[in-house]
């Protein structure tokens, strides 16, 4: 599920005070407020609830391409890169063909005879077969390098529930009462429960799993896992058509997917949740990415986060920004050692699976007080 249910900003702000609502409740829902679903089942003599239920968000990184190529390009245009690009989405936001575009075009000119062989994306790093990230090469400074890596939540809006290996619900709905009671929100969903069987295994024993149920939940493990290969944008392949045109591929039997055949096997579980709890730390070092369990009060939040980056949305004073860095980008402070030492850890990342914060706030009394966005009219819409 996604991290933060809103898209990047200050979650202290009171424009944030939506956002806190819905996590809120969804913390209540999962392990606060006396009623959630960790705490029944504690309360039922269930001591390691992760044997039966867990959360995960999705996170990734990249590497923006603003190595040296680029400021040749701007030196010979006399353009900025951001001046180029804002002219060319304001042009294309009005849609206007025949609008002013004179920087856009110069800095196009320049660019199109400046060699780069600067890489516009590192995401190959973190995938199965992928490179190491300590020795992809970079054409630049090791100050703009460490500048240009950047990390964002993946913001899952599709909802799928995977049973058995069986069944598989694709739709629009929540786990919540605005989806679910029948009597608010209007949701579709499509329910697949093929009887096309293949031999596969489930906590050690052989079981007869549906081909579609559970290619497709081998495959999205595979994706979090980083046990897919990377997946180029300008290369698609059979499994970027519709279906009434190719078949889908899978790689039945290779050894990424024997690895995941099996969802209650110790193997699997290992890797699993070892592989969270790794990109979890890593991130955590590298980025201070919020919601994070080291946040359980808005001091922490501040000495966490606020303070270090400039956040989108948030008015400060330019002495304030000296020191910090951009929202998403890395604290450089963290690391004397440079550039390297930010590629050592960022290493150690295999997909993009990571832990959910659940002790992110958890000893801030009301994380979403009421006021203007959030009260008694307004409760009804976020439950």
């Amino acid at each position: 599920m996604p991290a933060v249910p809103a898209f990047a900003g200050d979650l202290q702000s009171d424009g944030a005070l939506g956002t806190r609502a819905i996590m809120e409740f969804q913390y209540n829902s999962i392990n606060r407020g006396g009623n959630s679903i960790i705490e029944k089942l504690r309360q039922q003599g269930i001591e390691d609830w992760r044997e039966y239920i867990g959360f995960y968000n999705l996170r990734n990184y990249d590497r923006i391409n603003t190595s040296s190529t680029m400021r040749r390009a701007e030196a010979e245009s006399g353009v900025r890169y951001d001046d180029a690009r804002r002219q060319h989405d304001d042009m294309v936001g009005r849609r206007q063909e025949g609008g002013r575009r004179e920087e856009y075009d110069r800095y196009q000119s320049a660019a199109s005879h400046t060699s780069d062989q600067t890489w516009d994306t590192v995401s190959a790093c973190y995938m199965d077969g992928g490179p190491d990230i300590r020795k992809v090469p970079w054409y630049g400074d090791e100050e703009s390098e460490i500048n240009a890596f950047v990390s964002e939540e993946l913001y899952i809006h599709s909802k799928v529930l995977i049973a058995d290996d069986r069944l598989v619900i694709c739709g629009s709905a929540n786990l919540n009462d605005r989806s679910q009671l029948g009597n608010h929100d209007s949701e579709i969903a499509v329910v697949i429960e093929d009887q096309d069987f293949v031999n596969s295994k489930m906590d050690g024993r052989p079981f007869k799993a549906a081909r579609f149920a559970t290619s497709l939940r081998r495959y999205l493990y595979r994706k979090h896992l980083g046990w897919l290969p990377d997946q180029r944008w300008d290369r698609p392949t059979r499994n970027w058509t519709p279906v009434t045109r190719d078949p889908q591929d899978y790689d039945w039997g290779s050894p990424a997917d024997r690895a995941v055949e099996d969802p209650l096997s110790d193997n699997f579980w290992r890797s699993w949740t070892e592989t969270a709890h790794t990109n979890t730390a890593v991130f955590s070092k590298v980025f201070h990415n919020v919601p994070n369990d080291r946040v359980r009060t808005w001091k922490d939040y501040n000495d966490f986060f606020s303070k270090r980056f400039i956040i989108p949305g948030v008015e400060i004073r330019e002495e304030e920004k000296r020191g910090r860095v951009d929202y998403g980008h890395v604290v450089r402070d963290e690391f004397p050692g440079g550039v390297a030492e930010v590629k050592e850890w960022l290493s150690r990342v295999r997909g993009t699976l990571v832990e959910m914060p659940l002790d992110f706030l958890i000893d801030v009394e009301d994380l979403a007080k009421e006021g203007l966005s959030f009260n008694a009219f307004t409760d009804e819409i976020y439950t």
